[in-house]
């Protein structure tokens, strides 16, 4: 028995069969990489923009979309689909190029959702307006990296943008009725437990409607790699990150939907910690220790709130 609000139980009981994520580099770039916001990116980013080893940017979003249904179809008898726009800032382009870019989705009947991955400095009220049309169709959700509600650690990590940006960014994106998804990373540079902590209460209180957590690894190619081979970062160890992820978890409302639990890179861009790649593993390990507590997500946690 699963002790967390899992992303994949909520979907199967909103659509009545297992929904697949498809991940699409739809050719965008990101204002903290480009220039605009002059920190030259995030220190844990690499060249792909997060995206899935298997999104290829040089294929159109339609081929990138149509392609990997027929590979779900075939080797997991997959039948429903959610569009993940994840590479980079999918928010960061004229209207007009969003909505073009979007409305690929309406040419697949078989897709129920779609998730749009983007930076809370990368939003306006034009650009929600039109995500938000896509609510009559479709479970729609926008996905915000923002990774710690501490501005000393967002300035350590190089996000270009403070945790009031976040803060706004939220506010306006749930005022036009869209689910938001908060991206957090477990063992950033500097940061002590009760920061970690910290960040879970807030997102309770804020009344998020899902959380990724996610832990600081090193992918090639990133200033963190660096960093790390001068022997300037200390990674988590697997009981750490276990008992850490479990900590962040009671804090959570239980109402919370937590899309993720752990990540890692694919083996050719992943350099450490080795235990990362074990994803499955340390989800089961995480499950075992709320067991072992007699505990779950929400044990220390007072705020409810409610889905729709």
């Amino acid at each position: 028995m699963k002790l967390y609000n899992d992303y994949s139980s909520y979907l199967l009981n909103k659509y009545g069969s297992k929904v697949y994520r498809i991940g699409i580099d739809a050719g965008f770039t990101c204002p903290n990489r480009d220039g605009s916001s002059g920190t030259g990116g995030c220190i844990y980013c690499d060249s792909r923009g997060s995206r899935s080893t298997y999104a290829d940017p040089q294929k159109s979003v339609r081929d990138q979309i149509a392609s990997r249904m027929d590979f779900l179809r075939r080797s997991k008898g997959a039948s429903r689909f959610i569009a993940y726009f994840q590479a980079f800032t999918n928010t960061y382009a004229p209207v007009e190029k969003l909505k073009k870019t979007y409305d690929y989705v309406n040419e697949f009947e078989d897709m129920v959702g779609i998730s749009i991955g983007t930076r809370p400095d990368a939003v306006d009220h034009e650009k929600l307006d039109l995500i938000a049309a896509y609510k009559n169709r479709y479970e729609v959700w926008i996905e915000y990296g923002l990774q710690s509600v501490h501005d000393k650690t967002l300035e350590a990590i190089k996000r270009g943008h403070d945790y009031n940006s976040f803060l706004e960014a939220y506010k306006i994106t749930k005022g036009h009725g869209i689910k938001v998804c908060a991206h957090v990373i477990l063992g950033l540079p500097g940061e002590k437990h009760e920061d970690m902590m910290s960040t879970a209460k807030t997102l309770t209180e804020l009344k998020v409607d899902g959380v990724k957590i996610h832990l600081l690894h090193i992918l090639k190619g990133s200033e963190l790699e660096k960093l790390y081979r001068e022997g300037m970062v200390k990674l988590l160890s697997q009981d750490e990150y276990v008992r850490l992820a479990a900590d962040f978890l009671e804090h959570l409302s239980k109402d919370i939907i937590i899309q993720r639990l752990t990540g890692e890179g694919d083996k050719e861009s992943h350099v450490a910690p080795d235990w990362a790649l074990d994803k499955l593993g340390t989800i089961n390990r995480i499950n075992e220790e709320l067991e072992k507590r007699g505990s779950y997500q929400g044990f220390k946690s007072k705020t409810r709130i409610t889905n729709d």
